[in-house]
């Protein structure tokens, strides 16, 4: 891949795909990649008007595309493939929570959960490794939470959608390495979004007690860490889940 001088033109003449991208850290990983010069293609569910506002603002390109569909999904790998000529980053971004006790859990809400968090990252990842594999190059992150290495109250559907996927993301990892495609696991701690201020209250207040930093982190300083793994600067990084928490895990 070209060496790039500035970081306008990081990415330039590269294509980028962001799940979930019209709200909170989603958003900030592709304003990010857009900054850096890259072409970004972006999904949304249900929030047009947000979606619009994002491919406004950065030249982005919002995609209507369910997470649980599999054959939407390979169809929009298929038209950012056959309009871009190519796919150099997936961003698995998407994703949703719905806290409840397991004893009061329904059991439609567990399937929800690991059907949107999981499963559409298994769709997306075997949908992209096509072009990916054909190219012999690519870079894909998978987005989790600080949820699968923390104990949190009314999250086991959450935590295990997501502590499955920094597992399934080591596991690809081994296969698609060797072959030119990198993938990495980003996992988030307390982020300013609107995911975490929907939190109950006492959860949020004893998250911000364990984080060191005694802050919660800025989308943007997530969008960082992704735009990294994803650029030539992390060419010799591959199969690692690095944590952007604050210190949150650190403390114990």
């Amino acid at each position: 891949m070209e060496n790039q001088t500035g970081p306008e033109s990081e990415f330039k003449g590269r294509v980028v795909v962001v799940t979930g991208g019209s709200r909170g850290i989603g958003r900030a990983i592709v304003e990010d990649f857009a900054r850096r010069g890259a072409r970004v293609f972006f999904t949304f569910h249900q929030s047009a008007q947000a979606a619009a506002q994002v491919g406004a603002a950065c030249g982005a390109q919002p995609i209507q595309c369910s997470q649980t569909e599999a054959l939407a999904i390979a169809a929009t790998i298929d038209r950012v493939s056959a309009e871009a000529g190519t796919i150099d980053v997936l961003v698995n971004n998407a994703g949703i929570v719905s806290d409840a006790l397991l004893m009061l859990m329904p059991t439609d809400d567990w399937n929800r959960i690991i059907e949107t968090n999981l499963n559409g990252a298994f769709h997306w990842c075997k949908a992209v490794s096509r072009p990916m594999l054909h190219a012999r190059k690519g870079a894909i992150i998978n987005i989790a939470s600080v949820s699968a290495l923390v104990g949190v109250r009314g999250q086991t559907h959450y935590a295990a959608s997501k502590g499955a996927l920094i597992a399934f993301s080591r596991a690809l990892a081994a296969e698609l390495g060797g072959k030119g495609i990198r993938v990495n696991t980003v996992v988030p701690g307390f982020i300013e979004t609107g995911m975490t201020a929907r939190l109950p209250a006492q959860i949020k207040q004893r998250g911000l007690e364990r984080i060191l930093m005694k802050r919660f982190g800025r989308p943007e300083e997530v969008a960082a860490v992704v735009t990294f793994l994803a650029s030539n600067a992390a060419s010799y990084i591959l199969g690692q889940t690095i944590v952007v928490d604050g210190g949150l895990t650190a403390a114990g």
